[in-house]
């Protein structure tokens, strides 16, 4: 035995709502899709047709149409996903950070991948802390130059051979 065909009944501004949220821009596209396919399911298209103009499956139509029938407009958006928890907070960023102001030594991320293992024992990757480093806006921590290292400057011939280099380059 199936089931009553699933089919929507709009109202004369809930049809306009909805027509005005399927041109929109800034409403993801999903929304949108979604938006029709309420639409389309009000001019009477019955599931199956939905799907393969929409090209999605019976389920997702009616899962959509479910989600209007119970939620209303609100329905349409995308639910918040938690995603993954961090495995640092704001305060090791804050302890990193007191680190290198503190130190005059310099630190390259195995360092502090190292120092945030011993001291804090959260396992980072390296990429993961530059990374970290770089949306905190970290400046980068370079040691100094060494005193008495030699300075690089062009002498005459060097400058010469440079200047025949490019003319080679440019013919």
């Amino acid at each position: 035995m199936s089931s009553a065909p699933l089919r929507v009944f709009l109202s004369i501004t809930e049809e306009k709502t909805l027509f005005e949220l399927s041109q929109a821009e800034g409403v993801p596209q999903r929304t949108k899709d979604r938006a029709s396919a309420i639409r389309l399911s009000s001019m009477g298209w019955k599931v199956g047709k939905i799907a393969v103009y929409l090209k999605w499956s019976k389920d997702t139509v009616s899962a959509a149409i479910h989600r209007w029938l119970k939620d209303g407009l609100v329905g349409l958006w995308d639910k918040h996903r938690s995603g993954r928890k961090k495995k640092w907070s704001k305060v090791d960023l804050v302890e990193i950070e007191e680190k290198l102001a503190i130190d005059q030594e310099s630190y390259n991320s195995k360092k502090l991948r190292k120092f945030l293992l011993s001291e804090r024992k959260i396992d980072l990757s390296e990429r993961h802390i530059r990374r970290i480093l770089k949306k905190a806006d970290a400046p980068p921590r370079r040691s100094p130059p060494s005193i008495g290292a030699p300075s690089k400057s062009i002498d005459g011939k060097e400058l010469e051979n440079l200047s025949k280099v490019s003319k080679i380059r440019k013919s």
